[in-house]
């Protein structure tokens, strides 16, 4: 597996992001807060993480949520998944929502989001008068069937 060098700089007792296991595609990240916060059925907040990153230009980080406490208690992220850019320096926060029935409580060091590195492309754009044809064509939301 490929490995690329991410510079990283964290607050006093923030956890650094780490792989589950060793196959994981995804590094958990910890909330770093000074008291719970409570999020209410349909309620959502920006939760920091503790942590700065210095990705290498042509990287991202895309911001996902964990599986298992979407599926256990409805919680996931407004904007999924969330892109940090390779000249972004603020601290990551997540933007958790709980679409669950029952109100959820982040505490300090739980896992919520999953963070994936990934490969970026710069488009340049070349104008044409005529788009190639294919078979799909025009056809929108649906139109390949269900």
């Amino acid at each position: 597996m490929e490995e690329l060098e991410v510079l990283i700089s964290r607050k006093d007792g923030a956890l650094l992001p780490e792989y589950a296991t060793r196959a994981s595609s995804g590094m958990d990240l910890c909330a770093f807060v000074n008291e719970p916060v409570t999020l209410q059925p349909m309620e959502r907040a920006m939760i920091p993480t503790g942590i700065h990153i210095g990705i290498p230009v042509g990287y991202e980080a895309e911001i996902r949520p964990r599986s298992g406490i979407a599926h256990r208690f409805g919680v996931t992220l407004v904007n999924t998944p969330g892109t940090i850019d390779a000249d972004y320096r603020g601290e990551i926060k997540v933007l958790l929502i709980n679409l669950g029935k029952d109100a959820f409580i982040v505490k300090n060091g739980d896992r919520i989001a999953q963070m994936v590195f990934r490969t970026v492309a710069n488009a340049r754009w070349k104008s044409v008068e005529r788009l190639p044809e294919t078979e799909r064509g025009k056809g929108g939301f649906g139109s390949t069937g269900i």
